[in-house]
C-alpha cells in the first residue's frame, strides 16, 4: 500500500474518514519539498467524536483478559516486522531521516512493542494490613480510562508508540494527535498498524489537525485524565498549565541542553566519536543531543583537533542515500531559525571552526567555540547541527557549566576513572546521563525522563504503568466497625 496516498485521513471510532475543517494540512518530503499527502484538518466536533468513542470502548477493554489484549501487540509487533522496509522509507521520505536514523527508529519501535507485550500483565494489586479490627484493605491498580498523545515531528513512529502501545496495553483507550508535519508516521500509521492487529474499533483514534482549528481542544476535553505531551518547553509550559486548571494528570516529555563532558584522563578518540554522534544523529534534531561539549582545558587542543577533522567528513545530503550522515531539518523555518543562532554566537563574538552552510534544508554541521559566558546560544536547546564546544578548569567547573541551563534531560561523562565520572554525573542536575557512551539513549525499562525544563513525569517500565494507571483502595469490614454515633 502507499502509506502516504492511502493513509491520509483521519481515524475515528475504527473507521477511515475525512476531516470536516475548510483547510487541508499539506505533508512536504523536508529533502526535495515533494507533496507527499493532503490531508483535510479534524475539527473539535471530531476532536469530541474521538474522545466520545474511545470512552465508550475503554471499559470493555479494560475487562478483556490481559492475556488477550497481549496478543494484539504480538501481532502488532510481527507486522512491523514484516513492513520494516516501507516504514524506513517513509521515515526518509516524511521527516529526511538518513538510513541509519531510520533503522535507529525502527529498532527502538519493535523494542517498545516487545515491551507493551509484556506490560499487559504488569499491573498487579496488593493487600495492606489495616489498624482496624477485621479490615481487609486491597489496593488495585487500574486504568486511568483515556489517554491523549501529541507525539511530535523528529522520532514520530516511535515516540507514538512510546505512549500508546503502554497506555493500550494497561487497559486503557487513547487519541492521538500527531505533529502535523508528520501526520502519517506519527498518526495513520500507527492507527493502521493496530486496526491490522485486531485491536477493537474506538480504542485508537488519530486525529490530525492543528492548534490554529481546534485551540485547546484536545487538552481541555472532559473525558480524558491523562495527556501525554512530547515536544519543546514552550508548548510543554502550556500544556501543563491546561492540565492543571482542568485537574488532569500532564507526562511531559520536553526538550534539552545537554553536556557532553570530557574530563583530562578520557579516551579522546573514543570521546569524539560519542560527542559526534550525540550532536549530529538526525540533524540535531534529538531532544538528548549534545549541544554543548565541555573538554578540560589540559586536552582541549588535542581534542579539538580531532573533533573537527570527524566533523569535517560528515556528508549532508539525500537521506535516501546510504552514504549520508545529514539529511534536511523538518522544514524551512527550522533552517532560518537555527541559521540565525549561529549568526547571533558569531556575531557576539564566537568563532566558528566549522561553518555549516544551507542548501534547501539541508544544513552542514557548525562547531562553534568561544562562545562568549552571556551567549543566549549557550543556554537553550538548538534543533539542528550546531555544536559549542567549551573548555573548563577540573571537575568543579565542568559541573558548573553543565548545569548552567534551564534544562536536564541527559548528558554524558568520559573519563578513564569510572568511579571518578559517577561522582561527577550525580551532581549534574539532569534526568539521565551516561558514563563513556553518547548523551542520546532511551531503552524500554528504564525510566526515561528530564528534570527542571525538561519535562515532568518518566515513561518506560514501572514508571510507564504509573504514569497511564492509578490506584483504586477498596477496603472490606468483615466484622463490624464502632461508629461514634
Amino acid at each position: 500500500m502507499s502509506y502516504f496516498t492511502d493513509l491520509a485521513q483521519q481515524y475515528i471510532d475504527g473507521e477511515w474518514r475525512t476531516g470536516g475543517g475548510s483547510w487541508d494540512i499539506i505533508d512536504f518530503n523536508p529533502y526535495n519539498d515533494e507533496k507527499l499527502a493532503s490531508i483535510t484538518v479534524a475539527t473539535v466536533d471530531e476532536v469530541d467524536q474521538a474522545y466520545r468513542a474511545a470512552e465508550r470502548a475503554q471499559q470493555a477493554w479494560a475487562d478483556t483478559n490481559p492475556y488477550a489484549r497481549r496478543a494484539v501487540f504480538e501481532r502488532a509487533l510481527r507486522l512491523v516486522e514484516e513492513r520494516e522496509e516501507e516504514i524506513a522509507a517513509a521515515i526518509i521520505a516524511e521527516l529526511g531521516g538518513t538510513r541509519t536514523k531510520a533503522g535507529f527508529e525502527l529498532h527502538l519501535a519493535k523494542e517498545f512493542l516487545r515491551e507493551a507485550v509484556n506490560l499487559a500483565l504488569r499491573p498487579e494489586g496488593r493487600i495492606l494490613p489495616s489498624p482496624e479490627d477485621g479490615k481487609e484493605n486491597r489496593l488495585y491498580r487500574v486504568p486511568v480510562g483515556v489517554v491523549g498523545v501529541i507525539s511530535p515531528f523528529n522520532f514520530p513512529f516511535l515516540l507514538s508508540l512510546k505512549s500508546v502501545a503502554p497506555a493500550l496495553a494497561l487497559g486503557n483507550a487513547v487519541v492521538l494527535k500527531p505533529h502535523q508535519n508528520t501526520p502519517i508516521l506519527g498518526g495513520s500509521l500507527v492507527a493502521k498498524l493496530f486496526e491490522d492487529a485486531g485491536l477493537p474499533p474506538g480504542l485508537l483514534n488519530v486525529v490530525i489537525t492543528d492548534i490554529a482549528e481546534i485551540g485547546d481542544a484536545l487538552l481541555e476535553h472532559p473525558v480524558p485524565s491523562v495527556i501525554s505531551f512530547t515536544g519543546s518547553d514552550k508548548v510543554g509550559k502550556h500544556v501543563a498549565t491546561v492540565c492543571a486548571a482542568n485537574f488532569k494528570r500532564s507526562v511531559l516529555e520536553l526538550g534539552g541542553n545537554s553536556a557532553l563532558i570530557v574530563l583530562d584522563d578520557a579516551d579522546l578518540d573514543y570521546a569524539v566519536d560519542a560527542a559526534v554522534f550525540s550532536r549530529f544523529v538526525h540533524q540535531g534534531q534529538v531532544c538528548m543531543a549534545a549541544n554543548r561539549v565541555l573538554v578540560d582545558r589540559s586536552v582541549e587542543a588535542a581534542f579539538t583537533e580531532k573533533f573537527t577533522a570527524k566533523v569535517r567528513t560528515l556528508v549532508s545530503g539525500d537521506p535516501a542515500d546510504p552514504a549520508t550522515h545529514l539529511g534536511p531539518l523538518i522544514n524551512s523555518s527550522q533552517v532560518e531559525a537555527v541559521t540565525a543562532l549561529v549568526e547571533q554566537a558569531v556575531a557576539g563574538g564566537a568563532t566558528a571552526l566549522v561553518h555549516g552552510t544551507a542548501e534547501g534544508n539541508v544544513l552542514s554541521p557548525t562547531v562553534l567555540t568561544g562562545v562568549p559566558d552571556d551567549s543566549p546560544v549557550l543556554r537553550q536547546e538548538i534543533f539542528g547541527p550546531v555544536v559549542t564546544l567549551i573548555p573548563f578548569d577540573g571537575d568543579e567547573e565542568a559541573v558548573r557549566i553543565a548545569n548552567d541551563t534551564p534544562y536536564g534531560l541527559s548528558g554524558a561523562v568520559h573519563t578513564g576513572d569510572i568511579e571518578r565520572g559517577v561522582r561527577l554525573a550525580q551532581r549534574v542536575r539532569t534526568g539521565m546521563i551516561h558514563i563513556n557512551d553518547s548523551t542520546v539513549h532511551d531503552e524500554p525499562i528504564v525510566p526515561f525522563g528530564g528534570e527542571k525544563h525538561s519535562g515532568v513525569g518518566r515513561l518506560n517500565g514501572e514508571s510507564t504503568v504509573e504514569a497511564f494507571t492509578t490506584h483504586k483502595w477498596i477496603s472490606i469490614q468483615h466484622g463490624r466497625s464502632r461508629f461514634p454515633f
